[in-house]
């Protein structure tokens, strides 16, 4: 059976963060990234572990590129 993946507090606060910083709602985020607002909220408060393809959809939803978040991640 496979591990269930942890989340990762860090990331969770940077995508907070770049969305707040975007002044924008969860509800626009995840409408534009084609999942539900309550996982989006989730993810952002470190419930869950995002699969990997939804990152990428609310990076999207964010305009923000892979480079963008690693950097952010680094910090």
């Amino acid at each position: 059976m496979p591990r269930k993946a942890t989340p990762d507090p860090n990331l969770a606060a940077i995508l907070k963060r770049l969305r707040e910083d975007r002044g924008l709602t969860q509800e626009h985020v995840a409408w534009h990234a084609g999942i539900a607002v309550s996982s989006l909220a989730k993810i952002e408060n470190a419930q869950t572990a995002p699969h990997w393809d939804s990152v990428m959809r609310i990076l999207g939803a964010l305009d923000v590129t892979l480079a963008e978040l690693a950097a952010a991640l680094e910090r």
